[in-house]
């Protein structure tokens, strides 16, 4: 259903719901939180209780509205009052999760509303069944084999009314959840496109379109209404698309336009922080939420995540006791405790909360994904690979399961496959050091080095997090006999890690000042040469032969060898390594004499 090119239109029982034209934008905040609130209503209404909280926090985030402009709630048309008794009766059902009952007493109903919460009802109860059959006799990993058996009667009544035009943005909504749970991706693409259309409102919709949307021209394809909603829409999918600074520009416009109190936002800038690996910035803003809301539970794992790398024990325990005491049995709660047993090294029990985790709900993502780590450090490469595949199975975006995937292969020395599962992590991830550091490595382990050289190079120019793209290019020189190279990237490398401050494993410093004693001696360069060799002698395993380069020093120049007058050929990178127009530059020999090991 196309939408007009002012106004979108809203179907909802008999009413229509106003939607300011995407030529006002933001600029009536009152008449977005007059909408905020009836969506609240009628999504509660329905027990779509998420998308109910989604619009009540963000009304909420808004200034409060005089008595004389609160909206009085949609009128009742005749089908809703025939139904009314019937769905009043079932609504008590359906919030006590007593779904079949529930579909039982609305059997029959015509009012939109009714027939909604029959179809939703049945479908509940569908993959309840699905869930209790497997929580008891099936492990976690075997619970996407067990399907909704509600799923293909559901699919066959909603088709024939979505083809008579009987469904309203609700129903479409449903319809689209059937089809994407039986695997028909671009079917229930083109449903909840249209659901969203015809109810802008309603974040559902949108949230379940961001979770089948796998990249920007994927995107770029979609016939999307022109409403407010639409930006929170692109912020979240940006988010999800790691393309996070147009995600932080969308969220820092909501929050200039009014929304600087949103919880929600706040927290999906934490988690845009997380996803590029900014850890302080996203800590300050989580403990920031945490004052502002202190109960809440959503995104504490991400949170989690953050203390983890951190290594912050204690402040780790106290969000577990205290998510524990908030709400234990939350799928956050489990896997919060998870990554504190992770931390203090007892794989077994973090496995075991991040299970119960999954028990509680099967699509959990991060769940999967934590558990295939924890396997991964129990040396379980067979669960790992199951758990990696689940994660990838609930989300094709999730990098951190393709990565996962690969470095099992890579414990299992399978590089072929290795490198198809790296490749795929990268491409989720084309600026992350890592993803391409691992690559080179595959690379190396099959003997394409000139590929190996790209992607270590690659991995230095977008920013290497581990600082170990330079010592691996240098080292793959050295195997070429490409000295002049290798030098570069260790000066380079040791530059790097002084001018930043940061500790250092001492195995790779070592190793550069053992090389680039080794290639000023034999340049003749003998200040340099007695510079590096007296470095080597801060480390034990290069201590023997850098007093033994000194000493061969000394011989030489009491025997009177002329160090060298010639500067060795400028250090450029080679050609090839900067196909990608990586600006290069000439690096100078360098100069010790202020670095102290």
């Amino acid at each position: 259903m196309a939408a007009s090119p002012s106004v979108v239109p809203v179907a909802v029982t008999a009413a229509v719901i106003p939607v300011l034209s995407p030529s006002s934008d933001f600029s009536n905040l009152r008449e977005i939180k007059k909408q905020l609130l009836l969506i609240a209503g009628l999504t509660r209404e329905r027990g779509l209780l998420h998308s109910s909280k989604w619009s009540a926090e963000l009304a909420f985030s808004l200034p409060a509205l005089p008595l004389a402009e609160l909206q009085p709630p949609p009128p009742i048309t005749e089908e809703d009052a025939q139904d009314m008794d019937a769905y009043t009766l079932a609504k008590a059902y359906f919030d006590v999760k007593e779904y079949d009952r529930a579909a039982h007493f609305l059997h029959g109903c015509n009012s939109k509303k009714a027939y909604f919460l029959y179809m939703y009802s049945r479908y509940l109860s569908g993959e309840k069944k699905k869930d209790d059959e497997t929580v008891d006799s099936l492990g976690p990993l075997e619970k996407g084999q067990v399907k909704n058996e509600a799923l293909r009667e559901l699919r066959v009544e909603l088709s024939k009314k979505h083809q008579a035009r009987e469904l309203d943005g609700f129903g479409l909504y449903l319809y689209g959840v059937v089809l994407r749970k039986l695997d028909l991706v671009k079917e229930a693409i083109d449903v909840f496109v249209e659901a969203t259309h015809v109810l802008p409102l309603h974040w559902g919709a949108w949230l379940e379109l961001c979770n089948l949307i796998t990249d920007k021209e994927m995107l770029k394809f979609l016939s999307l209404p022109d409403t407010w909603m639409k930006e929170f829409f692109l912020a979240h999918i940006y988010t999800e698309l790691q393309l996070i600074e147009e995600a932080l520009q969308k969220y820092q416009n909501l929050i200039d336009v009014g929304f600087s109190k949103s919880s929600y936002i706040v927290s999906q800038i934490a988690v845009a922080y997380h996803n590029i690996r900014d850890i302080d910035k996203a800590l300050s803003i989580f403990n920031e939420l945490r004052k502002q809301d202190p109960y809440r539970i959503e995104n504490m794992d991400t949170f989690s995540n953050l203390l983890y790398v951190r290594s912050m024990k204690s402040e780790l325990s106290y969000l577990a006791h205290n998510l524990c005491e908030i709400d234990k049995y939350r799928v956050e709660t489990c896997c919060v405790i998870g990554n504190y047993y992770s931390l203090r090294s007892q794989h077994e029990k973090a496995a075991l909360y991040f299970q119960r985790a999954l028990k509680l709900n099967p699509r959990y993502l991060g769940a999967w994904t934590l558990m295939g780590h924890e396997y991964m450090e129990m040396k379980n490469t067979s669960a790992a690979i199951q758990a990696y595949r689940h994660a990838i199975e609930v989300n094709k975006r999730d990098y951190r399961a393709w990565y996962g995937l690969g470095q099992t292969y890579e414990i299992l020395k399978m590089p072929f496959y290795c490198l198809y599962y790296y490749r795929r992590a990268h491409q989720l991830r084309p600026n992350d050091s890592r993803m391409l550091v691992a690559l080179g490595e595959c690379y190396e382990k099959l003997n394409q080095l000139v590929e190996a050289k790209k992607c270590y190079w690659r991995a230095y120019a977008v920013g290497d997090v581990e600082k170990m793209a330079l010592v691996k290019l240098a080292k793959l020189h050295e195997q070429l006999t490409e000295s002049e190279q290798a030098a570069q990237c260790y000066i380079k490398y040791i530059q790097d890690i002084y001018s930043c401050g940061e500790i250092v494993e001492h195995l790779e410093e070592s190793t550069a000042f053992r090389y680039l004693a080794q290639y000023y001696f034999k340049c003749k360069l003998w200040d340099e040469a007695s510079t590096c060799a007296q470095k080597c002698c801060a480390f034990n395993d290069t201590r023997e032969e850098g007093k033994a380069l000194l000493r061969q020093i000394l011989q030489l120049r009491n025997q009177g060898e002329t160090p060298s007058t010639e500067m060795p050929a400028p250090f450029f990178l080679p050609a090839s390594l900067s196909a990608n127009n990586t600006p290069t530059r000439r690096v100078s020999p360098l100069n010790l004499s202020s670095v102290t090991p």
